[in-house]
């Protein structure tokens, strides 16, 4: 079934475990003083959506690998993983932990915890569309963070504060 109506969507309760090879996390932010787009990736280690018979009660964890950050310029790069961004060596994982599941009749969202580079602060994922289909969900959601929050504060005015999230989710029970 599906649901582009995700202010709607029942899900059969259970465990879905995030498949990282049918995943993605895609980010879009700015550079040199905005003028130019940067587009990229980071990949899924691990996650699990779990859907319970109260759809508020459901959560999502899902753990990416900071060193994964791949934006297509491999100077660009190894500049993000080193100490001035994310300092993947101290840091090598970004979490997200939801804390909730809002729903109203136009749309649904998670509010959840993103943890990186140490920091821990809120974030809201605006859940784009969903589809179940035998016991797999696919959903699309957007979220966007702002890298000061996380303490990521180099390169003032050179590179982007905040970062357009895009999420594609596959998960199997």
């Amino acid at each position: 079934m599906a649901i582009s109506d995700t202010a709607k969507l029942v899900l059969p309760a259970g465990t879905y475990e995030i498949d990282p090879g049918a995943s993605t996390v895609r980010f879009d932010t700015r550079a040199s003083f905005g003028l130019l787009p940067v587009h990229g990736t980071f990949t899924i280690s691990h996650g699990r959506i779990t859907v319970t018979e109260s759809p508020e009660e459901s959560s999502v964890q899902v753990v990416m690998d900071a060193a994964s950050f791949d934006s297509g310029n491999q100077q660009r790069d190894n500049h993000v993983k080193s100490p001035d961004f994310l300092d993947v060596a101290r840091h090598p994982e970004i979490a997200f932990q939801s804390q909730s599941l809002q729903r109203s009749a136009q749309q649904a969202s998670l509010q959840g915890e993103l943890t990186a580079c140490g920091t821990t602060h809120p974030v809201l994922v605006a859940i784009n569309t969903v589809a179940c289909e035998d016991e797999q969900i696919t959903a699309t959601g957007t979220a966007t963070v702002d890298r000061f929050a996380f303490g990521v504060t180099k390169a003032r005015g050179m590179a982007g504060r905040h970062l357009k999230i895009t999420l594609e989710i596959v998960a199997s029970r």
